[in-house]
Parts: C-alpha cells; structure tokens; sequence
C-alpha cells in the first residue's frame, strides 16, 4: 500500500494542530503555507480527488492568483520531492489530486476511530473504557487545528476540528461526572465556560459539578449568569435542559447525586484503582466449615441489598481473623471493584482512629491526598460516595467497638464489611453476627497435623490430641505449639504434650479462654533462647501500629544484622510477623503478652525505661537528622537533647523524606507514650525535640491532626511535670501547627507564653521560633506593626544563634510586613536578601518558601511576569516534597497573579485548582481568600450571580472567624457590579 515502506517507516500526518509529516520517526518537511494548506485540503478528503478548481478554491477562495494551477502543480512536486520513496502516495488523476496512505495514518482517523469505540463503550455500559478512549482522542489535538494554513478551507475545517474537539470534550467531562469525578471538573470547566460563555452544555455541566461539589448557591449563580447572558447576546432565554437542571437543584434533587454501577469505574490511572488489600490466606486453613459456609453467604448476596454488614466474636487466639480473610478470598468475585482491609488495633494500647484509617481507604481508592478533607464526618461521606455504586468488601480486623467501626462501613447497595472484634458488634444495627468458638477436637487436631506433619503425629495421635486440648483448641495457641515443634525434629508429640502439662506459669487472673493461649505463649516463650525472649519482651513494649528493622535495632541495643536474625526467628515460631520487608509486628494478643512479659521478667524494671530510652533516641537522632539535611546551616540540632543512642544518616533529601512520611504513625505514637509515661529524666525533652524535628509533618496535612494531638498532650505533661524548658518548646510547637489550622488567636497566645519561658529559660529556640511564628500570625491579622517588631526579635535570635535558615525565613517574613505597610521596595529587596541566602546555603524545599514570598513581593511591585516564574519555580518544588498545603497556596498565588494581568478565566481555573487542593487542611481563613479571589475573576467574566456566592460564603467564613477580610468582602458584596 502506498505510504508502507515495509520496514515500519510507514507515512503518517496530523492536521489537529500543526500541519505534519513523519516517515517512521522521520519528520518531513512540508513546505510553505500554502503548500501545506493543499496537503491538508487532501488529507481531509479521505483519499478522495480533488479537481483543480476545487484545491484553487481552498487555497485561495474567490480571490486566486494567475498562476494558480502552475503553483498547484509546483506545491504537488515539491511534496512528491519530501515523500521521497513513498512519492505513489500523492496520486494525479481526473485533473485532480488524492492522497491515499494506510489506514490510521492520519490523526483525525485515529481521533474517529477512539470516539467510535468510546460511543460503543458508553453504550455498552463501559462508562470508565469510554472516559479513558475519550481522552486518548483529545491527546491527539495539539494547540489549533491546522495551524498556520491559510486559506478559505482551512478556516472551514478549523471550525468543524474545534467544534469537534469541544464536543468530545463535553461527552468526556458528562463521563468524569458519571464516575464521579466532580470535584476536580469543576476547575477544567470554569475555565471552558469562560473561554465559551454561550456554550450551554458546559453550563449545564458547571452547574453540576458544582452541585454535587456542595456548592449549590454557585450552582444556582452559574444559571442566573447564564440566563442574563444569553438575553443580553442572543435575546434568548436558556434552554429546556438546562431550565431542568436548574428546577431540579432548586428543589435539591437526590437523583443528581452520582450513582454508578462497578462498570462505570475506570480500571486504570491514578484517579482510580481497584484496591486489592487483603493479607494472604494461610495454606493450611482448617475445619470452621459452617462458618465458611454461613459468611460466604452473607457476602454472596451482597449484591442488590443495602451493604451487608458480618461482625464476627471470639475471644483472641481463636482464629478470627484467619477466617475473614479466607471468606474475603473465595468472595472477592462477587466485589470485582475491590477488597479493603485495615488492622483496627482494637486491643492494643493505641486503637487505630477511624479518620485516619478513612485516609488511607480514600487514597487506596484513588483519591488524591488533596482531595481528602480532614475531619471525621467529611472523609466518612467521602467515602460513602466514592463507593456508591462500586462493589466493594471492607475488611475490618479486630475493632474495638461499634463506634470504632460505623464511620468505615461503606453504606451503599452491592457493598460489605466483613467485622472481627473480641466483643459482639450488637451496637451495628443490621449486622449478622457470628460467635465464633473454640476448634472442634478434630479440627484441632488436623490443623496440628498439618503444621507439624502427617508422619510425626500419626504415631501419635494420642498425645497429639493431648496437647491440641492443653491448647485449648484455639487455634492461635495451637499453630504456635505446633510450630515449635515443627522447627525442633528432635522433639517428640508426648514430649510436647508434657511441657503443655506443666500450668505453673499461668496467670490465674486470667479468664479460662485466655488461659489456654497464655499457657500457649508461656510455652513458645519459655523454650526461647535467652537473646530471644529479651528481643520479645522489648519489642512489646513500644506502641505503634509496627516497627522498623533499624528502630527494633535500637530498641534492643543491638547491630541491624544481629537484631534482623533474631526477629526472623521469632517469626519462625509465629511469635511475630512480618508486615513487609523490613518491618515487624505482633499480633494484638501476643503484642499485650510480650509487655506483660516484659513488666514480669525485664529486670531490673529500668531496663523498659531504657529500651524506650533507646527508641526514642533513635527517633530524634534520625528526625534531627533530616532536617539539618533538608535545612544545611540549621542550628536547631546543637539545641536539641543530647541522644546516647544513634539513629540513621540520609544523604538524598528524597530518602530521608521518605523516612520521615512513611514513619510518622510510629514516631508520633513514640512521642505520645512518652507523654504519659512516668519516667525521670530528660524524657519530656526528647519527645518535644522530637516534635520540633518532625515539623514538616504539621505542615504536608495528612498528618497535621495526629500531630497537634501529640503536641497538646506533650504540653498537658510537660507543665505536670514542672518542666518550663519543656514547656516553652512544646508551646513553640503547638503555635507552629495553630497556624497552620488558622486559629490564629491560640496561636499567639502560646507564642507569647513561649517566648516568656524562652526567656526565663535563656532557651533560643523559642525566641527564635515562637517568636517568628507569632510574627507570621500577626501578618495574617494584619498586626503589621507588631509582626514587625516579633519579626525583628526572631530576625535578632536567628542571627545570634547563627541560624541562616532561620535568618533566612525571618527576611521572607519581614518582607510580608513591608508589603503590608506599602513599602513595596524594601519588601522586595528584603525577598532577595532572603532568596539569596536560601541559594547560598543550598536549602531543599524551604528555598520554595522564599520564592513564595519573593512572588508576592514582585506582584506588588507590577513584576507580573516575574512573580509568575517564581511561582512556576515553587511549585514542583513543594509537590516533590508531599508540602500539599503549599502547593495549593502556590496555585492559588498564581490565581492572584492571573486576576493582575487581565487573565480572569486563567484565574478561575486556578483559584478552583487551590480550592480542590486544599479543602478542609487549610483552615476557613484561607479558604475565604481563596474564594474571594474566585469571585472576583468571575465577576470580571460576567459571572456576577457566581462571584456573588463566592463572596458570600466567604463572608461567612470571615465573620465566624472575626477576621478584617469581611470588610472588603462586604464591599465587593455591595458594589454596583457585583449588585
């Protein structure tokens, strides 16, 4: 066929943006304009002629040149001359021109072909298959449509691709919000509303989106607008859909919240994905088969009733969860949207918090950490809507209690939760409870054989009977019997069965259930090596959901390879398990046996005390560490309490990040028991240095609440304690976090209390840091001659202390309160002298803290352009660095920066891409000046109903908070234009 060379150097040409021309990878040269305008006028007739007049009309309208089919027939040469061996694909004939090439050879054949299977796949029920093929075809365009061809035809044809464009566009924009995807359309589609105001069908779609968004007064704005719009252009009122579609948001509608089948979910991308979490099944599972059978059919029939809810009791050991994985196995068919599974710690001395185990079911599910809201009740609707319509089982191990578990329960049709707990969930209303007991003989016995091996128990039976009955018939007690005698070839069964005998060590507080396991534990305990049962004693000892190889290491005193052998043989004897390469944890029952152990045998008791000692150390060491690192010239570490035990070096920023993220459940759990823990000391110390260390994770908000949680009880123990050093620390850093959640007088009030302890204390960090903060927080109540003069005190402490990132900070700060008070060239110098020392001292991610501020010195001072690259440069610089917060301010900076220049719709998309990234981890204080510049870019649209509820709900959120921004938010509100 023409245009195949046969060595996969095959002729290919796109029209929807630039006019191209490949052979293979090879891009050829396609002329002049007006040589291109006649090859595009060919490819667009599908290998159709072309007679001579008919190209002499697309090239030049009613107006050709003299010579116009000599410069046909020159245009025709040269482009047979640039096809080179493939020249037969430009074909002469009837007078004319055609251009025949392989199929899929051009663009907007691949385009139709991408929107033909999306129309079939939406038709079929395939709305995620249909959404990804869409998009795949609107990746073709490339800017404007034959760009730079002149001519009558190509202006013809340039319509028809963008109106094209603007069509698949709309049908894949319906399909984002079929699948839920609402919140993140509605930046996209401000944006296309602005750019296409009389475009009906994006309105209907804005108003949507913003509806199912919660934003129902804009939704309603967005109509107003429409309306007035459409009278004043065309003298016509709006349409009959989007007529309805405003009746029925009027009359709160339910059938406009999005609900979808599974088929509707896209299977790919990183918006969604299908979770696959559950633990791997044991291969030896055991007997239980009217269990099996009566929660298989539970969990069968979820399909089609309001999600089935399965609670399964017993007391530990008994083999509950065992059986709900095994269940959740062999019914993952009938939840092919996926499986969620979560640890609820229910017994042990920190419950997992049901928000934080929400944000880790949102992000499984696809939703980005920016989209995740904090607080309780909005990420448990949240997740309720993500699954509406999806077929997903919850796998809810080990709660604590009804209360624990209401919260995570998916609440919608073709949905189940699968719920194991010691006590009966009778407070889940609906929910099928199963009591499950001990093993039958016989099922304890078969599950021993087959741990230990049919060989070694058949000579035995009786005593193998024996001992599953000293067991208990527990399953837990019985698989770890059976594996100690599976690992030691020399016992015997009856040998087994006798140390099974011997109850002296049982604990006679202890129920009867419990009883067996314990005696189960005391056996396995008993016949460890000594090194072995400290290792086991010590590593109960710590909270947390699990530990670190390198933080076990330190927890025990002892080298990384010693302590990774000793941990990989308590888990041989099933005495621990292993989460992941790497890193370890108890089972609940075992973990609460090892500290009894531990508070029984660890003599003398300071040996606990040092144990934690060592962990926590190990944490700090590590903490400081990372950042100094991120912070070169930092002198916070020559303040901190003096660690006896090391912890681990980084020399990539990006590791050590990592580190610090990924350990944040543990080091802030860390923080929190040694918060209640009563010990002499310098212990306090530590736990606040900690959090000093650790403060980038107050700031990122996926860990802002655990952290202000640890902080508040730090300071509840510091001030029992009488410890004032202490205390001004741990005050320094609960007015770092306060700030961040814009409760902005708490903030100021325990900056003031820290700086008079630093100062009692002669302790700089809080006359550096408290200092600095409570200057930032006057900047936000526009204080500006106080935030001077706190500044200036940081500003003085930093330098004294030789801290030149502080200093560095502090000059960022000082340029903010010269902005405040009009003094725009000192702002902006003092942002260079700050811009220029983070680049010297060669800082990682705060360098974008400076660029940040330099920016809104330079927007101030009319350096438009200027500001924007630095805004550009900040960016990717706090996304890197998991700094979300920022990064919405960032975009919501350049939504600012937009609104200066004359660019009102570039300032809505973006004040919209702020809005998504930040909600609900920002504070009101920064959701309102969000939303005030929102509506200000809409009003300079002509949205004025829109902006009208962007400011008034801004205002609302400005008069709870009591802040000065209500006054200009007032006067926008009362403006002729906005009235």
């Amino acid at each position: 066929m023409a245009g195949d060379t046969g060595h996969g150097r095959q002729l290919r040409f796109t029209v929807l943006g630039p006019v191209r021309a490949w052979r293979g990878e090879e891009q050829l040269s396609t002329g002049a304009p007006q040589q291109r305008a006649l090859l595009a006028a060919l490819l667009l007739r599908g290998g159709r002629t072309a007679t001579a007049p008919e190209l002499v009309d697309a090239l030049w309208g009613e107006a050709p040149p003299h010579a116009a089919l000599a410069a046909l027939r020159t245009y025709a040469s040269r482009m047979r001359k640039a096809f080179g061996p493939d020249a037969e694909a430009l074909v002469s004939e009837s007078g004319g021109y055609a251009i025949r090439v392989a199929p899929g050879c051009l663009d907007t054949e691949e385009a139709e072909r991408l929107a033909g299977e999306a129309d079939k796949a939406r038709s079929g029920g395939d709305r995620a298959r249909a959404r990804d093929l869409l998009n795949r075809a609107l990746r073709l365009w490339d800017g404007e449509p034959l760009a730079g061809v002149p001519g009558p035809y190509a202006e013809t044809q340039r319509a028809r691709l963008e109106e094209w464009r603007l069509t698949l566009l709309e049908n894949r924009l319906d399909l984002d919000l079929d699948v839920g995807g609402h919140a993140d359309a509605v930046s996209e589609l401000t944006a296309l509303t602005a750019a296409h105001p009389l475009r009906e069908r994006l309105r209907e779609l804005l108003m949507l989106a913003l509806y199912r968004s919660g934003r129902q007064a804009e939704a309603l704005a967005v109509y107003a607008d429409t309306r007035r719009l459409l009278a004043e252009e065309l003298g016509v009122d709006p349409g009959p859909e989007l007529s309805e579609l405003h009746q029925r948001i009027l009359q709160g509608d339910s059938d406009l919240i999005v609900h979808f089948s599974s088929a509707d979910r896209p299977v790919a991308g990183p918006a969604f994905v299908r979770p696959a979490q559950l633990p791997a099944t044991v291969s030896d599972f055991t007997g239980r088969t009217s269990f099996v059978q009566e929660l298989s059919e539970q969990l069968a029939t979820a399909e089609g009733r309001i999600m089935a809810v399965s609670a399964v009791a017993g007391i530990g050991g008994v083999g509950k969860t065992t059986l709900a994985v095994h269940v959740a196995h062999a019914a993952r068919q009938h939840f092919p949207d996926g499986q969620l599974y979560v640890d609820l710690q229910g017994t042990g001395p920190v419950v997992a918090e049901p928000e934080a185990v929400l944000g880790s079911f949102l992000r499984a599910l696809g939703i980005p950490d920016s989209a995740i809201p904090e607080g309780l009740e909005e990420r448990s609707a949240l997740f309720r809507s993500t699954l509406d319509g999806r077929r997903v089982l919850a796998l809810l191990d080990n709660a604590r209690d009804a209360a624990q578990v209401r919260p995570l329960l998916p609440g919608t049709e073709g949905c189940a939760a699968l719920v194991t707990s010691r006590s009966r969930m009778v407070g889940l209303a609906g929910a099928h409870l199963v009591d499950l007991d001990v093993m039958s003989p016989d099922e304890a016995l078969v599950l021993f054989t087959r741990i230990v091996g049919e060989e070694r128990v058949a000579p035995e039976r009786e005593a193998a009977m024996d001992v599953v009955a000293a067991c208990g018939f527990l399953p837990l007690a019985i698989r770890i019997a059976a594996s100690r005698l599976a690992a030691r070839r020399t016992w015997t069964v009856a040998s087994l069965a006798r140390k099974l005998g011997d109850e002296r060590r049982r604990l006679d507080e202890l129920r009867a259930g419990d009883l067996a396991v314990k005696a189960s534990f005391e056996l396995g305990y008993g016949q460890l090596e000594p090194a072995q049962a400290r290792a086991f004693r010590l590593l109960g000892l710590a909270d947390g959901p699990d530990i670190s190889l390198a933080a076990a290491a330190a927890l025990l005193g002892l080298p990384v390879e010693d302590t990774e052998e000793l941990l990989e043989s308590l888990v041989d004897t099933s005495l621990l398990e292993s989460a992941a390469p790497g890193r370890y944890r108890f089972h609940d029952l075992v973990r609460l046996y090892a500290r009894s152990c531990a508070e029984r045998d660890e003599q003398p008791p300071s040996e606990r005390a040092a144990a934690l000692s060592r962990l926590l150390d190990f944490y700090l060491a590590t903490a400081a560490g990372v950042y100094v690192l991120e912070r070169p010239g930092e002198q916070l570490l020559k303040h901190l309490a003096p660690t006896t035990h090391p912890g681990l070096t980084f020399t990539d920023r990006g590791a050590a990040s990592d580190w610090l993220f990924s350990e944040a459940g543990c080091l802030l759990a860390c923080v929190r028991q040694h918060a209640h823990a009563d010990e002499p000391g310098d212990v306090l110390q530590r736990a606040v240095d900690l959090l000093l260390a650790a403060k980038d994770l107050a700031e990122s908000g996926a860990d802002a609440r655990r952290y202000e949680r640890a902080a508040t009880e730090l300071l509840a123990a510091t001030q029992a304690a009488g410890d004032r050093r202490a205390e001004g620390r741990a005050r320094t850093v609960l007015t770092h976090v306060l700030n961040w959640a814009c409760r902005f007088e708490e903030a100021d009030e325990q900056a003031r209390l820290a700086v008079l302890l630093g100062r009692a204390c002669d302790d700089p960090v809080p006359l550096c840091h408290a200092a600095n903060n409570r200057g930032i927080t006057a900047i936000y109540e526009h204080r500006h001659e106080d935030a001077d003069v706190y500044i200036r005190e940081a500003l003085d402490a930093f330098r004294a202390d030789g801290n030149r990132p502080g200093e560095a900070s502090t000059l960022s700060n000082l340029s903010r309160v010269h902005l405040e008070a009009g003094r725009i060239e000192s702002a902006v110098r003092l942002a260079e002298e700050a811009m220029a020392l983070y680049r010297e001292i060669d800082v990682s991610w705060r360098l974008a803290n400076g660029l940040y501020a330099y920016a809104l010195a330079l927007t101030r001072a009319g350096r438009l352009d200027e500001a924007m690259a630095r805004l550009a440069e900040a960016r990717p610089i706090f996304r890197a660095n998991r700094q979300r917060l920022w990064e919405g301010m960032t975009v919501f900076r350049m939504a600012e920066l937009h609104l200066y220049g004359g660019k009102p719709a570039e300032g809505a998309a973006h004040a919209e891409q702020a809005l998504a990234m930040v909600r609900l981890i920002c504070g009101d204080w920064r959701r309102a000046i969000i939303l005030t510049v929102l509506g200000r870019c809409l009003d300079a649209l002509g949205q004025s109903g829109r902006a009208q509820a962007c400011w008034t709900e801004a205002l609302s959120l400005f008069e709870q908070l009591g802040a000065s921004e209500a006054d200009g938010v007032r006067a926008l509100l009362s403006s002729p234009v906005a009235a």
